[in-house]
Formats: C-alpha cells, sequence, structure tokens
C-alpha cells in the first residue's frame, strides 16, 4: 500500500489483521472504538491510505470525497450504536494536538466521560480541534 508505513499504528489496524475490533472496512477506510473513550461512545474513523495529519489535505476533490465518506461512516455508526444520544461531534485534532500522525476522525456521541474531556475537543483557532463541517468548506475544491 502506498505511503504505508511499518511503524504506524493506524496503518497495521488498517491494512492488517490485528486484535482491533474493526466496526466497519471498506476500500478507503475503517473504524474502530477510540481505546482511550472521551464520551458515551467514541470512535475512530481512518482512512486505510496513509495521510499524516489534516495539513496533509488539499482542495480536491479525492480528498473532499474522503473526509466526506469518513464524515458519514462515522454519523452511521453512532446513529446506529448510540441514537439515544443528543448531541454528536465529529472532528480532528490539529498538529501539534494530535496524538497519532495518521489521519482520523473522532466521532463521539456525548456526554463527555469525565467532563473534563471535552477540552480535548474543543475549538481554538487554528489549532486544536476542527469540526469535520469545517474541515470540508475548508478543502471544497473551487
Amino acid at each position: 500500500m502506498a505511503g504505508a508505513t511499518s511503524s504506524c499504528i493506524f496503518c497495521q489496524i488498517a491494512t492488517k489483521p490485528t486484535s482491533t475490533t474493526l466496526l466497519h472496512s471498506d476500500d478507503k477506510v475503517v473504524a474502530f472504538q477510540d481505546i482511550n473513550p472521551s464520551a458515551f461512545r467514541h470512535f475512530l474513523v481512518i482512512p486505510v491510505e496513509h495521510i499524516p495529519t489534516v495539513n496533509d489535505l488539499q482542495k480536491r476533490d479525492e480528498d473532499y470525497s474522503l473526509v466526506n465518506h469518513m464524515l458519514n461512516v462515522g454519523k452511521t455508526l453512532l446513529h446506529q450504536d448510540a441514537p439515544q444520544s443528543k448531541q454528536y461531534r465529529f472532528g480532528f485534532h490539529q498538529p501539534p494536538f494530535n496524538s497519532v500522525n495518521h489521519l482520523h476522525l473522532h466521532c463521539l456521541a456525548l456526554p463527555f466521560i469525565p467532563k473534563w474531556k471535552r477540552a480535548k475537543y474543543m475549538s481554538i483557532g487554528p489549532l486544536g480541534f476542527i469540526e469535520a463541517e469545517k474541515l470540508l468548506e475548508k478543502i471544497k475544491p473551487s
């Protein structure tokens, strides 16, 4: 697979059998539970292709389509698994606040557990957490 790195834990999850239970898998993305959940439900959707961070995405059809697909997969999973939740959040940590250098969409069915974890998912300008919809606006091809 182009761009995959053997040291990237998310590349390993996306391309090789691991102990991680996949909630969704297709030719573009895989989804699984976050190992350190910050909310009632906390899933990650990652591209199969190794893309380090949101900063590596450009205003082009393939990047826009990928992020849109990631968001649709995340929404579907949360609405199936946590339909009783009244609030959901979907977004990405931006460098230097991303924990793994492989693009990953956080899909959260609130409430945050514990409540202080909400601080990790706040938007603070060009840093911190960027909502998936805002990222889509930013990379939408002209």
